[in-house]
C-alpha cells in the first residue's frame, strides 16, 4: 500500500510541478519569442483550459478503458507536447505545445484521484487527501527552485527537456507499478450525469472554491516572476522563493492533520481557510511594494494547503458508481474558472488586488456554505 501511495502522491504532483518548474521561465519566454508580458502569460491560462478539457477526457477513459491505460496514454501525450516544446520554432508552436502538455498531464490529476477514491473512503480518505495536499502545495516549491536553476542554465528548453525525461520515467514506473483499481467497467452517461451535477448546489461551492484557492496560489507563479525582474531580482532569485512558500505549505499541512485528528469538521476547517486567506492576501496587497509580501504570501499557501484536501475528500460524495466520470464533470468546472480567473489576474496585473479579490470570493462563498448546512 505504501508504494502505491507514493506513485499516486508523484503522479498527482508532477502536473503542480510541471506548471511551476515553468513560471521562471515566462521572462525568458516573453524575450525569446519577442511576446510582451501579458501575451506570454496566455501560456498558463491556456495550460489551465486545456487541463479542463484533459481531465473530463481521462475521467471518462478511467471508467471506459480503466485506471492504468487512462494514465499510460495521458503521460504518452504530455511527453509528445514537452518534445514539441522544445524545439517550438514560434509562440504559436510554443502555445500548441503547452495545451497538448496540459491536456496530457491532466490524467496524473483526476485518474490518481479516483483511484484513491476507488479504493478508500471516509476519514481514511481525508486522511490520504491531506498528504496528498502537503505533496501538492509543496511541489510548486520544488518546481520554483528548479525551474529557476533550469532556466538559468538553458532558458525554456532546458525546462521543457527535463520535464520531457520525467515524463518518461514517471511511465515506465506507471507501466510496471501501478494496479488497476476500477472494479467493474462502467457504462458512462455524461448527459445524464451532467445534468444531475448541475442541480447539485454544493457541488457548485466547492467548484469555486476549488478554483478561488488554486488562482490564489497560481497567481503568485503568474505575476512573481515579473514582480521580482521589478525589483531587479534574477529568475533563480524568484526560485528560490518557494522555500518561504514550502515552509507556509508545511505550516498549513501540519495544522490541517493535526486539526483533523482533534475532530475538527472538513467545513470548519475550510471556512478557517478562507479567513486566513483573506487577512494573508491584504497582507499581499499592502507590502507588494517590497520583498516583504512574501511573509503574507506564506499565509495564502498555508490556507491553500488546509482547504484544498479537505474540499476534494468531501466532493463527490454522492456519486460513488461513476466516479471517474463525475471527476472528470467536477474538474473541467474548476479548471475552467482558474483559467478564468488566471486570465482575469493577469489583466489586472496586480497580484494584490486579485489576491484579495478570489479569497473574498472564497470567504463569501463559505459563508453561504455553512449557512446552508446549518439550515
Amino acid at each position: 500500500m505504501r508504494s502505491l501511495l507514493f506513485l499516486i502522491l508523484a503522479l498527482m504532483m508532477f502536473p503542480q510541478v510541471v506548471e511551476t518548474i515553468y513560471s521562471p521561465a515566462l521572462p525568458s519566454i516573453a524575450a525569446f519569442f519577442g511576446v510582451s508580458v501579458s501575451t506570454a502569460g496566455l501560456t498558463l491560462s491556456c495550460y489551465f483550459v486545456a487541463f479542463a478539457f484533459g481531465v473530463v477526457f481521462w475521467g471518462v477513459m478511467a471508467d471506459k478503458l480503466g485506471r492504468r491505460p487512462a494514465m499510460m496514454l495521458g503521460l504518452v501525450c504530455y511527453a509528445l507536447g514537452s518534445a514539441i516544446a522544445v524545439y517550438a520554432p514560434n509562440f504559436e508552436w510554443l502555445l500548441l505545445a503547452r495545451a497538448l502538455c496540459a491536456f496530457g498531464v491532466a490524467t496524473g490529476s483526476v485518474v490518481s484521484q479516483t483511484i484513491l477514491r476507488d479504493r478508500w473512503q471516509g476519514p481514511q480518505l481525508a486522511e490520504f487527501f491531506s498528504y496528498m495536499g502537503m505533496g501538492i502545495a509543496l511541489s510548486p516549491a520544488i518546481g520554483m527552485l528548479a525551474g529557476g536553476q533550469l532556466v538559468s542554465f538553458g532558458g525554456h528548453q532546458a525546462v521543457f527537456s527535463v520535464l520531457l525525461l520525467i515524463a518518461l520515467l514517471l511511465l515506465a514506473v506507471t507501466a510496471r507499478a501501478l494496479p488497476e483499481t476500477r472494479r467493474e467497467q462502467v457504462s458512462v452517461d455524461l448527459s445524464a450525469l451532467g445534468q444531475q451535477m448541475m442541480k447539485d448546489k454544493a457541488l457548485w461551492r466547492d467548484a469555486i472554491l476549488v478554483a478561488c484557492f488554486n488562482v490564489l496560489l497560481f497567481g503568485y507563479y503568474l505575476q512573481g516572476p515579473f514582480l521580482f525582474a521589478r525589483f531587479g531580482l534574477s529568475e533563480q532569485t524568484f526560485g528560490y522563493s518557494g522555500i518561504a512558500l514550502a515552509i507556509g505549505t508545511v505550516f498549513g499541512s501540519y495544522t490541517n492533520k493535526i486539526l483533523l485528528k482533534s475532530g475538527q469538521s472538513p467545513d470548519q476547517l475550510i471556512a478557517n481557510a478562507s479567513q486566513l486567506a483573506v487577512i494573508s492576501a491584504a497582507g499581499v496587497y499592502a507590502l507588494q511594494s517590497s520583498l516583504l509580501f512574501l511573509l503574507p504570501m506564506m499565509g495564502v499557501v498555508a490556507a491553500f494547503a488546509i482547504a484544498i484536501p479537505n474540499l476534494l475528500s468531501r466532493a463527490l460524495k454522492t456519486y460513488q458508481s461513476q466516479l471517474g466520470g463525475a471527476g472528470a464533470l467536477f474538474g473541467l468546472g474548476y479548471y475552467l474558472f482558474i483559467g478564468a480567473g488566471l486570465g482575469i489576474s493577469g489583466w489586472l496585473e496586480n497580484l494584490g488586488v486579485s489576491s484579495l479579490l478570489c479569497a473574498t470570493i472564497a470567504l463569501l462563498v463559505t459563508s453561504k456554505d455553512r449557512a446552508t448546512l446549518a439550515r
